[in-house]
């Protein structure tokens, strides 16, 4: 690996929006995945597990694009995405615990406030 490489790598391993969905994600396959042998639920828990992946995917493809313009548009996506976790995860108080829910909401609530803070200020830096 370059040094540019392992630099980038590490910017992007430090932006608190990305380590939190990555660990958004893990806690979703954790909390969730094990609902998904319930018929009635596959489904669900398949686009619960989606929509938490497409946070992180989202955040790493923008970076990877180069331009803070592109970047901003894939964290508004991501935005989007956390956004639809959140609101999965608050359906999903059906089948899971009331801590597991709560501990969903508050990490897509902090990422969310991350995304909408950065996406603002690279939007000003464009303009």
């Amino acid at each position: 690996m370059s040094q540019s490489e392992s630099g980038s790598k590490r910017r992007l391993g430090e932006f608190g929006a990305h380590c939190k969905a990555v660990e958004l994600f893990d806690l979703v396959v954790a909390d969730i995945a094990p609902l998904a042998s319930r018929l009635e639920l596959g489904k669900l828990v398949a686009q619960q597990l989606a929509s938490a992946d497409s946070v992180a995917a989202n955040i790493e493809e923008g970076f990877g694009r180069g331009s803070k313009k592109d970047y901003a548009h894939f964290l508004v996506i991501a935005r989007g995405s956390a956004q639809e976790t959140l609101g999965r995860s608050q359906r999903l108080a059906h089948w899971v615990e009331p801590s597991i829910v709560a501990k969903h909401k508050a990490l897509c609530e902090e990422i969310i406030a991350i995304l909408t803070v950065t996406i603002r200020t690279f939007r000003v830096a464009a303009s």
